[in-house]
């Protein structure tokens, strides 16, 4: 006897209760996976380094600011109060006007050697640097996830992937960007500042990692309503690593090993599943979503809302809105046994 069919939506309290997991997943996933904390003031690559410095200078003179000005008020007050009057003799107007020349003096100078300094912060940040054959990576925006493609001059050694980017330590990696429907911002702060992605108009920056490590980038420009959980994960590899994780990536999907995987596979090619994802080796190679080819070499998914394992695959196959409401991705309505299958099938795909 078959199994009874899932319920194609969910009553509002078991959504609320998804919904719950997946914010709390979300705030715990960087540990999960062992992902750097996603902040500016650990860097670990050049640029990153540039803007820590400004950041750090402009921290150290606002504090020398603050304390000179409170301990002036302060000199000021007990004068006063010592004087119970305020000096308006000729001398007393000196002093003051010399003071205040000292001060607006003082202030220009903060002000040049602030110019100077952002300056030079700004034309480090923007000139790549020539040593080296930098590796070259195409990045498209989407609500609400990334594309990420490699190019090579060998157009069989191309390959496309998404949400995470692999890229090897101490090389520079020149990323040309755009976006295919709204202004997306790619913002890794670990590694360097944020550039804006303009639907039909193509932006490029570089970064460099100078430690390997796995950095969380998000999306730094509002694109709507899941734009909170439009985030990737930049995973910098040393050389050797990112040589092999590469020449994997490179490979067609390996066919099903056994029965339920087989099972698995038919269930997509018969599914939606087919009509906009792509997994090369097979006749699905549509480029609506995702590229599926490796999908569980991957750590996250949903553009690192949620952790790739089991659990979270089924339940963002079958109810994708109510872990991240709004996405392009549609719910499945399937048996279990199906659900089972396909879930074998794509957690084979490494």
């Amino acid at each position: 006897m078959s199994q009874p069919r899932p319920r194609p939506a969910a009553s509002r309290a078991s959504r609320g209760r998804r919904a719950a997991a997946a914010a709390l997943a979300c705030a715990l996933l960087p540990g999960c996976v062992g992902t750097s904390r996603q902040t500016g003031l650990n860097p670990n690559g050049p640029q990153a380094e540039s803007i820590f410095n400004l950041w750090t200078f402009y921290w150290v003179t606002a504090t020398a600011v603050f304390v000179a000005v409170m301990a002036a008020l302060a000199l000021a007050l007990l004068r006063a109060r010592r004087r119970g009057a305020v000096d308006t003799s000729e001398a007393g107007e000196g002093r003051a006007r010399r003071w205040v020349l000292g001060a607006t003096g003082v202030t220009l100078a903060i002000l040049v050697v602030s110019l100077v300094a952002s300056y030079l912060t700004g034309r480090a940040y923007a000139i790549t640097p020539e040593a080296g054959r930098p590796l070259q990576i195409s990045v498209i925006g989407h609500q609400w996830w990334w594309e990420a493609q490699y190019s090579d001059s060998v157009h069989s050694r191309s390959l496309t992937t998404a949400n995470e980017i692999h890229i090897p330590v101490g090389r520079t990696v020149v990323l040309k960007m755009t976006s295919t429907d709204v202004i997306h911002s790619f913002w890794v702060p670990n590694l360097a500042g944020k550039k804006d992605l303009i639907p039909g108009y193509g932006t490029t920056m570089w970064l460099r990692a100078d430690r390997a490590g796995v950095y969380r980038g998000q999306c730094a420009e509002f694109c709507g309503m899941q734009h909170a959980n439009m985030s990737f994960l930049v995973i910098a590899d040393p050389p050797g690593e990112f040589a092999r994780w590469y020449e994997g990536q490179l490979a067609d999907a390996m066919p099903p090993a056994d029965t339920s995987a087989s099972t698995g596979k038919n269930v997509f090619m018969n599914h939606g599943c087919v009509l906009c994802h792509t997994i090369r080796g097979t006749d699905a190679g549509s480029r609506v979503g995702p590229d599926l080819t490796h999908v569980a070499s991957r750590r996250t998914l949903a553009a690192a809302t949620i952790p790739n394992n089991r659990g979270w695959l089924g339940g963002w196959v079958m109810d994708p809105q109510g872990i991240k409401p709004g996405t392009r991705m549609p719910p499945n309505d399937m048996r279990a046994d199906e659900l089972q299958a396909l879930l074998t099938y794509l957690q084979s795909l490494r």
